[in-house]
């Protein structure tokens, strides 16, 4: 592996690493199926072996689109990781950049753990489940709020309203008029709004020449 650890200190590599999930990038196809044969042998050394269905090699970056196009193939892959579906596409101005979105089933997770949750504190008062739930927004933007993922986080936003809105529907045992709602929604929920700019952007701010 000593070859990997020279273009990773060379810049040839990139590699990010978190607990037990990894993602390794490389500018060549066949460096990077030289790497997963290297990896797999590499394990089997102390008799362990990657999992089959978490590993896998694709085709992603600034060139994949233009390279898959020209194969008459389609858009590139894209994978998850941290909670996150990583896109390769284009900003406003056209250049490659990376999108981020909230991989669904992570936010259906945690919508489900809100409606149970609901369902508990049903006969507290407005004002306390108000800010509980404006806690738990809070929390959740502060991960996921990332540039490009705006559209995910108003779509959390607005389940959780409804899901909000039924718990009440269900305490009174009539229907809430949802304009009543809304203003509730106001008050306590807040709105989705970028918290994590570009890296790009939180270096130049931290490291001013």
């Amino acid at each position: 592996m000593d070859v990997w650890r020279k273009k990773w200190a060379q810049g040839e590599v990139v590699v990010v690493r978190f607990a037990d999930d990894t993602i390794v990038g490389f500018q060549y196809r066949r460096e990077a199926d030289r790497f997963l044969e290297h990896l797999r042998e590499r394990l089997a050394m102390f008799g362990l072996e990657l999992h089959p269905d978490k590993t896998r090699r694709i085709e992603f970056g600034r060139f994949a689109e233009e390279n898959r196009e020209r194969r008459g193939e389609g858009k590139p892959e894209t994978f998850d990781f941290l909670g996150f579906m990583h896109i390769s596409g284009k900003n406003r101005l056209g250049r490659f950049t990376v999108r981020r979105l909230t991989i669904r089933k992570r936010m259906r997770r945690k919508l489900r753990e809100i409606k149970q949750q609901l369902g508990q504190r049903m006969h507290d008062p407005v004002r306390q489940t108000g800010e509980w739930l404006r806690s738990v927004v809070h929390g959740y933007f502060n991960y996921y709020a990332v540039p490009g993922n705006i559209g995910s986080l108003s779509l959390f936003r607005d389940r959780l309203l409804g899901l909000w809105w039924h718990t009440l529907c269900r305490r009174s045992q009539q229907r809430l008029p949802w304009k009543k709602m809304l203003g509730l929604g106001d008050r306590w929920l807040p709105r989705p709004r970028v918290l994590h700019p570009y890296p790009v952007v939180r270096f130049a701010a931290s490291h001013p020449r």
